[in-house]
């Protein structure tokens, strides 16, 4: 597994959003797009980081972001989670690991002091060019689910809106 750095081209993906509509990274040409990835849906932590991006999606939003999720998960069980916690952005379903893999998002990692392979999660920041073509503008592996959005926000200088 290699992982990516500033500057690197990001790799391009097409994936299902919950309702099977594919989703492309360069569906977001001319825009910089939050891409996170996490482990499984409807799990404490995972859910804990998608809320707190829901939570923050106006002024990451207003700061000219977009928020896209990735997981291993099944369209049918991210359907659930996005209704479940009413989430306003897209989650994207990667069963066969290819997208978190090509980002470096998926290998061995330490879990309760075991080694095991799975997702690491992890969240970029991608300059998307309008041809479509990304760029690695932050490279983040290994985050903590919670506090990660905040600190996310303080590191991009997203404030809060006003009001």
């Amino acid at each position: 597994m290699s992982k990516l750095s500033v500057g690197d081209v990001a790799p391009a993906f097409t994936l299902p959003d919950p309702d099977g509509t594919p989703v492309s990274l360069a569906d977001y040409a001319g825009h910089r797009v939050i891409v996170y990835f996490y482990p499984a849906a409807m799990t404490p932590g995972c859910t804990t980081q998608a809320v707190d991006f829901s939570a923050a999606l106006g002024e990451i939003a207003a700061a000219g972001f977009d928020v896209v999720g990735i997981s291993p998960d099944s369209v049918e069980k991210l359907a659930k989670f996005r209704q479940q916690q009413e989430l306003a952005f897209p989650l994207l379903a990667d069963p066969d690991k290819e997208v978190l893999k090509a980002y470096g998002a998926f290998g061995r990692k330490v879990l309760y002091g075991k080694e095991i392979e799975g997702v690491i999660r992890s969240t970029f920041v991608v300059s998307v060019d309008d041809e479509g073509v990304g760029h690695i503008d932050v490279a983040q592996y290994n985050v903590k689910a919670t506090g990660h959005v905040a600190k996310l926000r303080r590191e991009l200088k997203i404030p809060a809106l006003e009001g």
